[in-house]
C-alpha cells in the first residue's frame, strides 16, 4: 500500500488489513499467543474439553507451534518474500484464505478431541504446504537461488506438520511427541536463517539512521552457521544417532546461536533495545539449546524447561522483536522502538524465564502456580505489543511527513 497523504480517503479495515502479510497474520499471532496460555494454564487448568487419545500437553505444544508462532511465519514470509525479490506482494483473498485455514485450525485446537484432529491435520496442512510452494513459484518466477534456505526450513516444517497431524489423526502418543520435537527445531532453524538477514539492516540502521553507509558486516562464514547446525542435529535425530551423539549435536547448534550474540557487540550501539532484542533470542535460543544437550547427558534437570527456554524464550523473543521493528517499517515509521515495545519485550523475556528456570532449580519455587504467572506475563508481553502496534497496523501507511 502506498503512503497516504492527509488528504486522500482511508480505506476500510479489511482492506487494510489484507494489503500486507504482517498487517493481518502478526495481531492474529498476538491474539493467539496471549489467550492460549491463558486458557491452558489458567483457565482449563492444563486440560481441554475434549477427551481423546493425544494428551492435552500435547495439543499445547501443537497450538502453539502452528497456532501462534505459525501466524507469525505466514505473516513474515507473506511480507518479506516480496520484498526480498522486489515482487507483488499476497494481498486480498489469497491472504484471507491463508487466514481462514489457520483459524479452523485453531478452532480444532480449543476441543483437542480425536475428531478435531481430523480437522486441524486438514486446515494446518493446507496452509503449511502453500507457504514453500508460494516461495518456489516467486524463486522460479525471478529464477533466483536466494531464496533456497527459507524453501528448505519452510519445506521441512510442511513434513514436520504433516507428521504431527498424522500422529494425531492415527493416536501415536510416541509419534506426535518426536514430530513437535522436530517442529520446534525447524521452527529454530528458520529463526537463525531469519536472524541472520533481518540482523544486518537492522544494525547498520542503528549504526547510520542516515543509510548512507553499511558500516557493519558479519563474518560471511558464520551467517548460515546457527540453522546449518540445527539442521544437522535434526537429521541426526532423525537418523537414529546415538543419544549421546544426539545431545552433543544439540549442544553444537546452541553454541552456534551464542556465537551470533558476540557478533552482536558493536559498541555502545549494542545497548539499544533493536539490537538487545535480536542478540536476546539468539542468547536464549542457543542457552536453551545447550541445556537440552546437557539434559540428555545426564544432567539433574528435564528437557522440557530446557525446551520452553530455546522456544518460550528464543523463538518467542525473536518473533516479537521482529513483531516490533517490521510492524514499524512496513507502516512508514522508524527505529525506535517505542517504550511500550521495549517494556512487551521485557515482558516476554520474564515469561520466559518464570516458565523456565523454577524447574532448572535456579530460583527457590515461587508462591503458587508458576506456570499460571508465565502465562499471564506471556499474555501481557503480546497484549502490550498489539494495544501499541493496532493503531500502525490497522490504519494505512501514513506518508513520512505525517509520521510525527
Amino acid at each position: 500500500m502506498t503512503a497516504l497523504t492527509r488528504t486522500d480517503p482511508a480505506p476500510g479495515l479489511l482492506a487494510t488489513l489484507g494489503d500486507e502479510g504482517l498487517r493481518l497474520f502478526f495481531p492474529l499471532a498476538a491474539l493467539h499467543a496471549a489467550l492460549w496460555p491463558v486458557l491452558w494454564a489458567v483457565v482449563n487448568g492444563f486440560a481441554l474439553p475434549g477427551d481423546g487419545a493425544i494428551p492435552p500437553g500435547l495439543w499445547h505444544a501443537h497450538e502453539m507451534l502452528f497456532g501462534s508462532f505459525g501466524a507469525a511465519v505466514i505473516g513474515f514470509i507473506t511480507t518479506a518474500i516480496p520484498e526480498w525479490t522486489d515482487t507483488k506482494r499476497l494481498q486480498g483473498r489469497p491472504l484471507f484464505a491463508l487466514a481462514a485455514l489457520w483459524g479452523i485450525g485453531r478452532l480444532a485446537g480449543l476441543v483437542g478431541a480425536d475428531g478435531s484432529a481430523v480437522v486441524a491435520a486438514a486446515a494446518d496442512t493446507a496452509w503449511l504446504v502453500a507457504l514453500p510452494l508460494y516461495v518456489a513459484a516467486v524463486a522460479w518466477r525471478k529464477r533466483t537461488t536466494k531464496l533456497s534456505g527459507v524453501l528448505l526450513w519452510l519445506s521441512a516444517l510442511a513434513v514436520g506438520g504433516t507428521v504431527v497431524h498424522a500422529a494425531f489423526v492415527l493416536g501415536d502418543v510416541e509419534l506426535a511427541q518426536a514430530g513437535l520435537r522436530g517442529a520446534g527445531m525447524v521452527l529454530l532453524g528458520l529463526l537463525g536463517l531469519v536472524l541472520a538477514r533481518i540482523a544486518v539492516p537492522v544494525t547498520n540502521l542503528v549504526l547510520d539512521p542516515t543509510e548512507t553507509s553499511s558500516p557493519y558486516r558479519p563474518h560471511p562464514g558464520r551467517i548460515n552457521l546457527a540453522p546449518g547446525l540445527v539442521a544437522a542435529a535434526l537429521i541426526g535425530e532423525i537418523a537414529g544417532v546415538s543419544p549421546a551423539v544426539g545431545a552433543y549435536l544439540t549442544i553444537a547448534a546452541g553454541a552456534a546461536f551464542l556465537d551470533r550474540v558476540a557478533e552482536s557487540f558493536i559498541g555502545r550501539a549494542f545497548f539499544r533495545a533493536e539490537i538487545l532484542a535480536l542478540a536476546g533470542s539468539s542468547l536464549l535460543a542457543g542457552a536453551g539449546l545447550l541445556l537440552v544437550g546437557a539434559s540428555r547427558l545426564g544432567a539433574p534437570f528435564p528437557e522440557t524447561p530446557a525446551l520452553h527456554l530455546a522456544l518460550m524464550g528464543g523463538l518467542g523473543l525473536g518473533v516479537m522483536a521482529v513483531f516490533a521493528i517490521a510492524g514499524l517499517f512496513h507502516t512508514g515509521r522508524s527505529l525506535p522502538l517505542p517504550g511500550m515495545a521495549r517494556a512487551a519485550l521485557l515482558l516476554l523475556i520474564a515469561a520466559a524465564l518464570l516458565r523456565a528456570l523454577p524447574e532448572l532449580g535456579v530460583p527457590p519455587p515461587l508462591p503458587g502456580s508458576p506456570h499460571a504467572l508465565a502465562a499471564l506475563t506471556w499474555a501481557a508481553a503480546f497484549l502490550l505489543w498489539l494495544k501499541t502496534y493496532w493503531p500502525y497496523l490497522s490504519r494505512p501507511r501514513v506518508a513520512e511527513a505525517d509520521v510525527c
